[in-house]
């Protein structure tokens, strides 16, 4: 026994030092303090993005709060008409001079970056496609700031990581605490920042990872609550399941909601294909897009902004139901003109708002059938706001918690996720990808066959070829006919040339000229460089 207590300070050193030194030679204290300042940083900027939209709404509707709807109410229907018009002419000057991509940024261009190892996103085109979502928003573009405060912060986050030697896992980390940050900063909601971040961005769940999102989630909260207080995005009531028999009645919304995601994203892509079929300058589309806006918000002003009032009205049952239809409709469109005509902002806000009036009609409807038996409507906006909305972006956990977080409901949890999975079910059935999945695929960015693919499709074999020796001839002899392969080839392509022609060894020619060898490809060192990127992905995903 007493041999054990002398050794015992020994056999504490063998097995704690091993763990510090993996944890020290990892960086992870780095990223710890990283995380911190990004947290910070990122907060801020939500922060005076959030109130940039505010001051821009006090230039024409003479309020700086989220009662877009009711000022609008109180305006000329020449101000309602015009000033997003005018929003949007200022948006297509800012677009056509300052953004290189013309365009704003958003979530799907953080995935990609995160894809490319963390990295990809510019500072100054991030912080200007920011402003421009800002003033859109402002003027009253009908989108949502998730979008674009996810975006911002994973620009910060990428150019504060930039000045650190880090590990490719380290950047895409950090890139998910600037996200992480953003969604808590916007609304008010820590824990579903953490979970958006794994969930949307990385794709996965670590430990590695969670502890530094989590540090910008929580700094992120605490900075913002400081400075626009602690309440949630939506106060509601204290809703109550009447019966356990309303359950098929949650399993038919979820439907429902499955059903009226599908028509948002397809109203989406068709005006956007519509769109981008008209031939008109660039600075003009914003004004004629916002002019259509404007002409929807005369009969329904509730479609202006993000839509948090109109959404809160609907969670309270303060609709009729051929308001929450009609406002469905009108929602829809303005969303699809909005983002079809280059405006900046997201798509979370609006299908929040969407899945609340589609929920709040749905329960009127059960309440007329089963009086005895249903709940009120308000229950079942919120219902239909998580449904719609984790259909929408693909993310049915995060957006449950979110829904938790941003009204408070959490005695609702049950039916939220059977209506939430049913919703996210259907559209995978039938749409079978998220939003931003489909915006990818329409960059030529294909992430539902999985990260290994899209690794072997943007790794090139320049990356893993032998330079040509200083004693062999870079000249090809053009007789042999030989394959070749060039340094631009993908992965997955020197792979099926390899195979299908049983070679082991190919030269490497010149991009430009075909006749001058620049290195050789080995199929074992082809093979050496997919096994060692999935085993990295492997470790990422799993430490």
């Amino acid at each position: 026994m007493l041999d054990i207590v002398r050794r015992l300070p020994s056999i504490l050193t063998a097995w704690i030092s091993p763990n510090l030194q993996s944890f020290i030679s990892s960086r992870q204290p780095n990223l710890w303090l990283l995380s911190l300042i990004i947290g910070l940083v990122v907060s801020a900027a939500a922060i005076l993005f959030r109130e940039l939209i505010l001051f821009t709404q006090l230039i024409w509707l003479g309020v700086n709060t989220e009662t877009v709807a009711t000022a609008a109410a109180n305006v000329h229907w020449m101000f309602i008409l015009l000033a997003p018009a005018f929003g949007g002419l200022l948006v297509g000057w800012l677009l056509n001079n300052f953004l290189p991509s013309r365009r704003t940024g958003g979530v799907a261009d953080v995935i990609e970056a995160k894809a490319h190892g963390g990295r990809n996103i510019e500072l100054k085109a991030g912080l200007g496609s920011a402003f421009v979502s800002a003033i859109s928003l402002g003027f009253g573009a009908s989108a949502g700031r998730e979008g674009p405060l996810v975006h911002l912060g994973g620009t910060l986050a990428t150019s504060i990581t930039e000045k650190f030697n880090l590990p490719v896992w380290g950047r895409r980390t950090l890139l998910g605490c600037g996200v992480a940050s953003a969604v808590s900063a916007s609304f008010n909601a820590p824990i579903a920042g953490v979970l958006f971040a794994h969930e949307v961005i990385l794709g996965h769940y670590s430990k590695r990872a969670f502890i530094p999102i989590v540090i910008s989630s929580v700094m992120g909260t605490i900075l913002t609550r400081l400075w626009f207080g602690d309440a949630a995005a939506f106060t509601i009531p204290d809703y109550q399941i009447t019966s356990n028999l309303e359950f098929p009645a949650f399993v038919l919304l979820g439907a429902v909601c499955g059903f009226i995601a599908i028509a948002l994203q397809f109203s989406v892509i068709a005006t956007d294909y519509v769109a981008r079929s008209i031939i008109m300058p660039l600075w003009m589309r914003p004004a004629v897009g916002g002019l259509m806006v404007g002409a929807i918000a005369v009969f329904f002003p509730q479609v202006l902004g993000v839509g948090y009032e109109a959404t809160d009205s609907a969670l309270k049952n303060q609709f009729s139901l051929a308001l929450l239809i009609a406002l469905i409709v009108a929602k829809t469109a303005a969303t699809s003109i909005t983002l079809a005509s280059r405006f900046g902002g997201g798509i979370f806000s609006p299908a929040l708002y969407i899945g609340a009036m589609t929920g709040g009609a749905f329960g009127l409807i059960a309440a007329s059938f089963f009086p005895e038996l249903a709940s009120s409507g308000g229950l079942y906006a919120i219902l239909g706001m998580g449904a719609v909305s984790a259909a929408v972006i693909g993310a049915p956990i995060s957006t449950t918690v979110m829904v938790f977080e941003l009204t408070g409901g959490y005695s609702l949890s049950i039916a939220l996720l059977l209506t939430v999975s049913i919703a996210v079910g259907i559209n995978m059935a039938v749409h079978g990808r998220s939003f931003f999945q489909w915006q990818l695929e329409g960059r030529g960015f294909n992430m539902q066959d999985g990260p290994h693919r899209f690794m072997a499709r943007n790794t090139l074999v320049g990356s893993f070829m032998t330079p040509l020796g200083e004693d062999e001839s870079n000249v090809r002899d053009i007789e042999e006919q030989e394959t070749v392969l060039r340094p631009d080839t993908n992965l997955e392509t020197a792979l099926r040339i390899f195979d299908d022609g049983g070679h082991s060894r190919l030269p490497v020619v010149g991009a430009k000229n075909e006749q001058l060898i620049i290195g050789w490809a080995t199929q074992v060192a082809a093979l050496r460089e997919y096994n060692n990127a999935l085993v990295d992905m492997s470790v990422e995903e799993h430490r």
